[in-house]
Protein backbone atom coordinates (compact mmCIF):
# COMPACT_ATOMS: atom_id res chain seq x y z
CA UNK A 1 0.00 0.00 0.00
CA UNK A 2 2.25 2.88 1.59
CA UNK A 3 2.44 5.45 -0.97
CA UNK A 4 0.24 4.44 -3.53
CA UNK A 5 -2.94 4.76 -0.62
CA UNK A 6 -1.11 8.03 0.31
CA UNK A 7 -1.80 9.57 -2.89
CA UNK A 8 -5.74 8.64 -2.56
CA UNK A 9 -6.29 9.47 1.05
CA UNK A 10 -4.68 13.23 0.65
CA UNK A 11 -7.38 13.95 -2.51
CA UNK A 12 -10.05 12.69 0.21
CA UNK A 13 -9.21 14.90 3.11
CA UNK A 14 -10.63 18.33 1.78
CA UNK A 15 -13.20 17.16 0.21
CA UNK A 16 -14.06 15.62 3.15
CA UNK A 17 -14.01 19.08 4.53
CA UNK A 18 -16.25 20.98 1.65
CA UNK A 19 -19.05 18.15 2.78
CA UNK A 20 -19.68 19.47 5.52
CA UNK A 21 -20.20 22.53 4.35
CA UNK A 22 -22.03 21.76 1.25
CA UNK A 23 -23.56 18.26 1.90
CA UNK A 24 -25.32 16.63 -0.88
CA UNK A 25 -28.61 15.28 0.72
CA UNK A 26 -28.83 12.40 -1.63
CA UNK A 27 -25.91 11.26 0.32
CA UNK A 28 -26.37 11.56 3.46
CA UNK A 29 -26.42 8.65 4.77
CA UNK A 30 -24.59 5.34 4.13
CA UNK A 31 -21.92 5.24 1.83
CA UNK A 32 -22.17 3.02 -1.32
CA UNK A 33 -20.69 -0.42 -0.98
CA UNK A 34 -18.40 -1.57 -3.07
CA UNK A 35 -17.15 -5.26 -4.01
CA UNK A 36 -13.36 -4.15 -2.64
CA UNK A 37 -14.57 -2.16 0.18
CA UNK A 38 -14.00 -3.55 3.63
CA UNK A 39 -14.91 -1.57 7.17
CA UNK A 40 -12.12 -2.33 9.21
CA UNK A 41 -10.47 0.58 9.92
CA UNK A 42 -12.57 1.45 13.08
CA UNK A 43 -10.46 -1.42 14.41
CA UNK A 44 -7.12 0.66 14.35
CA UNK A 45 -5.26 1.61 17.30
CA UNK A 46 -5.62 5.05 18.33
CA UNK A 47 -1.80 7.00 19.51
CA UNK A 48 -2.94 10.40 20.91
CA UNK A 49 -0.62 13.69 20.14
CA UNK A 50 -0.68 15.94 23.07
CA UNK A 51 -1.17 18.70 23.31
CA UNK A 52 -1.62 19.44 19.22
CA UNK A 53 -3.93 19.00 16.37
CA UNK A 54 -3.27 18.18 12.67
CA UNK A 55 -0.55 14.83 11.94
CA UNK A 56 -0.98 14.99 8.51
CA UNK A 57 2.24 13.78 6.93
CA UNK A 58 3.79 10.56 8.53
CA UNK A 59 6.92 9.20 8.14
CA UNK A 60 10.16 7.33 9.26
CA UNK A 61 13.91 8.01 9.66
CA UNK A 62 16.33 5.45 7.42
CA UNK A 63 17.00 3.86 10.66
CA UNK A 64 13.28 2.88 10.63
CA UNK A 65 12.54 5.21 13.90
CA UNK A 66 9.29 7.57 13.89
CA UNK A 67 7.25 8.59 13.13
CA UNK A 68 8.03 11.65 12.53
CA UNK A 69 4.27 14.16 11.97
CA UNK A 70 4.08 17.64 11.32
CA UNK A 71 1.12 19.58 13.40
CA UNK A 72 -0.88 22.40 13.38
CA UNK A 73 1.38 24.68 16.05
CA UNK A 74 4.44 24.65 13.85
CA UNK A 75 6.01 21.78 15.33
CA UNK A 76 7.73 18.79 13.87
CA UNK A 77 7.40 15.55 16.46
CA UNK A 78 9.18 11.83 16.70
CA UNK A 79 7.04 9.12 18.50
CA UNK A 80 9.49 6.93 20.62
CA UNK A 81 7.36 4.37 21.22
CA UNK A 82 4.60 3.93 23.86
CA UNK A 83 6.60 4.33 26.52
CA UNK A 84 8.45 7.43 25.27
CA UNK A 85 5.35 9.60 23.50
CA UNK A 86 5.88 12.15 21.39
CA UNK A 87 9.35 14.31 21.93
CA UNK A 88 9.91 17.69 19.79
CA UNK A 89 12.60 17.43 16.79
CA UNK A 90 12.14 20.07 14.50
CA UNK A 91 10.69 23.50 13.23
CA UNK A 92 10.57 25.76 10.61
CA UNK A 93 11.04 29.11 12.29
CA UNK A 94 12.44 30.35 15.23
CA UNK A 95 10.24 33.37 15.70
CA UNK A 96 7.59 31.00 17.99
CA UNK A 97 6.62 33.38 20.94
CA UNK A 98 3.27 33.56 20.08
CA UNK A 99 2.99 29.40 18.81
CA UNK A 100 1.26 27.94 22.02
CA UNK A 101 -1.95 27.05 20.94
CA UNK A 102 -2.62 23.66 19.58
CA UNK A 103 -4.64 25.16 16.51
CA UNK A 104 -4.43 28.87 15.22
CA UNK A 105 -4.83 28.95 11.96
CA UNK A 106 -4.08 32.85 12.05
CA UNK A 107 -0.60 32.38 13.07
CA UNK A 108 0.23 29.55 10.79
CA UNK A 109 2.40 32.32 8.55
CA UNK A 110 3.97 32.71 11.64
CA UNK A 111 4.44 29.50 13.17
CA UNK A 112 4.73 27.62 9.94
CA UNK A 113 2.72 24.49 9.12
CA UNK A 114 4.57 21.49 7.87
CA UNK A 115 2.65 19.20 5.60
CA UNK A 116 4.77 16.85 3.93
CA UNK A 117 7.19 15.42 4.99
CA UNK A 118 10.31 12.28 3.16
CA UNK A 119 13.85 11.41 4.89
CA UNK A 120 16.48 11.65 2.25
CA UNK A 121 17.95 8.21 2.38
CA UNK A 122 21.23 8.87 1.43
CA UNK A 123 22.20 12.42 3.87
CA UNK A 124 19.75 11.43 6.75
CA UNK A 125 17.88 14.79 6.00
CA UNK A 126 14.41 15.58 6.63
CA UNK A 127 12.83 17.21 3.54
CA UNK A 128 9.15 19.52 4.65
CA UNK A 129 6.96 21.15 3.06
CA UNK A 130 5.70 23.68 4.90
CA UNK A 131 2.23 25.60 3.58
CA UNK A 132 3.60 28.82 4.13
CA UNK A 133 7.70 28.68 4.24
CA UNK A 134 8.04 26.52 1.23
CA UNK A 135 10.72 23.40 1.10
CA UNK A 136 12.89 23.27 4.02
CA UNK A 137 15.47 20.80 5.14
CA UNK A 138 16.66 19.84 8.70
CA UNK A 139 19.64 17.64 9.44
CA UNK A 140 18.83 14.02 10.96
CA UNK A 141 19.08 15.55 14.64
CA UNK A 142 16.39 18.24 13.45
CA UNK A 143 16.19 21.41 15.85
CA UNK A 144 15.73 24.54 13.37
CA UNK A 145 15.26 23.47 9.44
CA UNK A 146 16.93 25.51 6.94
CA UNK A 147 15.11 27.36 3.41
CA UNK A 148 15.28 25.16 0.05
CA UNK A 149 12.94 26.84 -2.53
CA UNK A 150 10.80 29.63 -0.96
CA UNK A 151 10.04 31.10 -4.27
CA UNK A 152 9.73 29.65 -8.35
CA UNK A 153 9.72 32.46 -10.81
CA UNK A 154 10.50 35.75 -8.77
CA UNK A 155 7.10 35.13 -6.60
CA UNK A 156 6.95 32.91 -3.59
CA UNK A 157 5.61 29.51 -2.76
CA UNK A 158 2.39 30.03 -1.27
CA UNK A 159 0.59 26.58 -0.26
CA UNK A 160 3.64 23.93 -0.28
CA UNK A 161 2.12 21.10 0.05
CA UNK A 162 3.67 17.61 -0.65
CA UNK A 163 7.42 16.42 -1.79
CA UNK A 164 8.99 12.86 -3.08
CA UNK A 165 12.39 12.42 -3.25
CA UNK A 166 14.32 10.22 -5.83
CA UNK A 167 17.67 10.02 -3.74
CA UNK A 168 19.47 8.26 -7.33
CA UNK A 169 18.50 11.68 -9.18
CA UNK A 170 19.64 13.99 -6.81
CA UNK A 171 15.65 15.66 -7.25
CA UNK A 172 12.44 16.59 -5.10
CA UNK A 173 9.47 16.69 -6.52
CA UNK A 174 7.00 18.85 -4.73
CA UNK A 175 3.46 20.57 -5.08
CA UNK A 176 2.59 24.04 -5.24
CA UNK A 177 -1.02 23.84 -4.33
CA UNK A 178 -1.85 27.44 -5.57
CA UNK A 179 -0.62 30.87 -6.32
CA UNK A 180 -3.71 32.64 -5.23
CA UNK A 181 -4.68 30.93 -1.70
CA UNK A 182 -2.64 30.03 1.09
CA UNK A 183 -3.55 26.72 3.31
CA UNK A 184 -5.93 28.39 5.83
CA UNK A 185 -8.23 29.38 2.80
CA UNK A 186 -8.38 26.07 1.49
CA UNK A 187 -11.93 26.21 1.36
CA UNK A 188 -11.84 29.44 -0.84
CA UNK A 189 -9.71 27.85 -3.07
CA UNK A 190 -12.44 25.02 -3.68
CA UNK A 191 -15.44 26.87 -4.36
CA UNK A 192 -13.67 29.41 -6.48
CA UNK A 193 -12.27 26.16 -8.68
CA UNK A 194 -8.69 27.01 -8.32
CA UNK A 195 -6.47 25.63 -11.14
CA UNK A 196 -3.09 27.56 -10.32
CA UNK A 197 -1.45 24.54 -8.61
CA UNK A 198 1.84 22.91 -9.82
CA UNK A 199 4.14 19.96 -9.37
CA UNK A 200 7.61 20.87 -9.48
CA UNK A 201 11.14 19.63 -10.04
CA UNK A 202 14.26 20.62 -7.67
CA UNK A 203 17.38 19.88 -8.61
CA UNK A 204 20.16 19.23 -5.61
CA UNK A 205 23.19 19.87 -7.36
CA UNK A 206 21.92 22.92 -9.10
CA UNK A 207 19.32 24.68 -6.82
CA UNK A 208 17.10 25.00 -10.21
CA UNK A 209 13.86 24.35 -9.79
CA UNK A 210 11.50 23.61 -12.65
CA UNK A 211 7.45 23.33 -13.42
CA UNK A 212 6.34 20.21 -14.82
CA UNK A 213 2.76 20.52 -14.52
CA UNK A 214 0.35 23.52 -13.84
CA UNK A 215 -2.74 24.57 -14.14
CA UNK A 216 -3.27 21.90 -11.49
CA UNK A 217 -6.70 22.05 -9.15
CA UNK A 218 -5.92 22.21 -5.54
CA UNK A 219 -2.40 19.84 -6.16
CA UNK A 220 -1.93 17.85 -3.15
CA UNK A 221 0.01 14.32 -2.50
CA UNK A 222 3.06 13.32 -4.51
CA UNK A 223 4.20 9.68 -4.62
CA UNK A 224 7.33 8.56 -7.43
CA UNK A 225 7.23 5.64 -8.54
CA UNK A 226 9.87 2.22 -7.43
CA UNK A 227 11.29 2.19 -10.60
CA UNK A 228 11.75 6.03 -10.72
CA UNK A 229 10.05 6.20 -14.22
CA UNK A 230 7.04 8.51 -13.25
CA UNK A 231 5.80 10.62 -10.55
CA UNK A 232 2.16 10.76 -9.44
CA UNK A 233 0.03 13.89 -8.19
CA UNK A 234 -3.50 14.22 -7.01
CA UNK A 235 -5.38 17.17 -7.38
CA UNK A 236 -8.14 16.84 -4.87
CA UNK A 237 -10.72 19.65 -6.28
CA UNK A 238 -10.47 17.41 -9.75
CA UNK A 239 -10.69 14.08 -7.98
CA UNK A 240 -7.91 12.27 -10.07
CA UNK A 241 -4.99 11.10 -9.55
CA UNK A 242 -2.35 12.05 -12.81
CA UNK A 243 1.08 9.80 -13.78
CA UNK A 244 3.59 12.12 -15.36
CA UNK A 245 6.27 10.06 -17.04
CA UNK A 246 9.86 10.97 -16.12
CA UNK A 247 11.98 8.93 -18.52
CA UNK A 248 11.46 6.65 -21.95
CA UNK A 249 9.20 7.51 -24.59
CA UNK A 250 6.42 8.90 -22.62
CA UNK A 251 8.61 11.47 -20.54
CA UNK A 252 7.31 14.78 -19.99
CA UNK A 253 3.59 13.30 -20.67
CA UNK A 254 0.50 12.81 -18.59
CA UNK A 255 -1.40 9.36 -18.85
CA UNK A 256 -2.99 8.32 -16.42
CA UNK A 257 -6.19 9.95 -14.42
CA UNK A 258 -8.76 8.36 -11.20
CA UNK A 259 -11.57 7.02 -13.47
CA UNK A 260 -13.81 8.92 -11.06
CA UNK A 261 -16.19 11.80 -11.66
CA UNK A 262 -16.78 14.50 -8.43
CA UNK A 263 -19.87 12.89 -7.72
CA UNK A 264 -18.94 9.02 -7.52
CA UNK A 265 -15.50 10.12 -5.36
CA UNK A 266 -17.67 12.03 -3.00
CA UNK A 267 -20.16 9.29 -2.18
CA UNK A 268 -17.14 6.78 -2.04
CA UNK A 269 -15.24 8.36 -0.11
CA UNK A 270 -17.25 10.53 1.93
CA UNK A 271 -21.04 9.01 1.87
CA UNK A 272 -22.28 12.60 3.32
CA UNK A 273 -20.31 12.26 7.18
CA UNK A 274 -16.82 12.70 7.86
CA UNK A 275 -15.42 8.79 7.91
CA UNK A 276 -12.12 7.04 6.65
CA UNK A 277 -11.36 5.87 3.73
CA UNK A 278 -7.99 4.36 2.01
CA UNK A 279 -8.00 3.24 -1.05
CA UNK A 280 -5.25 1.28 -2.53
CA UNK A 281 -4.63 2.12 -6.66
CA UNK A 282 -2.44 -0.63 -8.70
CA UNK A 283 0.05 1.34 -11.10
CA UNK A 284 -2.71 1.76 -13.72
CA UNK A 285 -5.09 3.42 -11.33
CA UNK A 286 -7.40 0.44 -10.49
CA UNK A 287 -8.88 0.50 -6.97
CA UNK A 288 -7.56 -2.98 -5.54
CA UNK A 289 -8.70 -2.13 -2.15
CA UNK A 290 -10.54 0.03 -0.21
CA UNK A 291 -10.55 0.07 4.05
CA UNK A 292 -12.95 2.76 5.68
CA UNK A 293 -14.04 3.09 9.29
CA UNK A 294 -17.83 3.67 8.02
CA UNK A 295 -19.34 5.19 10.90
CA UNK A 296 -16.57 6.94 11.70
CA UNK A 297 -15.69 4.91 14.82
CA UNK A 298 -12.34 5.61 15.26
CA UNK A 299 -11.10 7.00 12.34
CA UNK A 300 -11.98 10.45 10.56
CA UNK A 301 -10.51 12.66 8.21
CA UNK A 302 -7.59 10.89 6.60
CA UNK A 303 -5.08 12.81 4.98
CA UNK A 304 -2.13 10.27 4.63
CA UNK A 305 -1.13 6.59 5.16
CA UNK A 306 2.74 4.77 5.67
CA UNK A 307 2.91 1.04 5.59
CA UNK A 308 5.77 -0.30 7.73
CA UNK A 309 6.03 -3.70 8.97
CA UNK A 310 2.83 -4.86 8.05
CA UNK A 311 0.84 -1.96 9.58
CA UNK A 312 -1.05 1.09 8.37
CA UNK A 313 0.02 4.65 9.92
CA UNK A 314 -2.58 7.01 9.38
CA UNK A 315 -2.69 10.82 9.67
CA UNK A 316 -5.51 13.42 9.70
CA UNK A 317 -5.06 17.04 9.04
CA UNK A 318 -7.55 17.80 11.62
CA UNK A 319 -7.81 15.21 14.44
CA UNK A 320 -5.38 15.31 17.55
CA UNK A 321 -4.43 11.94 16.71
CA UNK A 322 -3.18 9.14 14.67
CA UNK A 323 -4.50 5.57 13.74
CA UNK A 324 -2.62 2.39 13.62
CA UNK A 325 -4.04 -0.45 11.71
CA UNK A 326 -2.89 -4.05 11.51
CA UNK A 327 -2.60 -5.51 8.22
Amino acid sequence: MNRNLTLAVAAATLVALLSILIADPINLFVPPSLPSSHDHLHSAKVVPVAGAVGPESLVFDPNGEGPYTGVADGRILKWQGDGGGWVDFATTTSNRKECTRPFAPELEHVCGRPLGLRFDKKTGNLYIADAYLGLQVVGPNGGLAKPVVSEVEGHPLRFTNDLDIDEEGDVIYFTDTSKIFQRRQFISSILNKDTTGRLLKYDKSSAEVTILLEGLAFANGVALSKDHSFVLVAETTACQISRYWLHGANAGKTLLKLPLSFKQLHSLLIGGRPHATAIKLSEDGKVLEVLEDCDGKTLRFMSEVEEKDGKLWIGSVLMPFLGVYDL
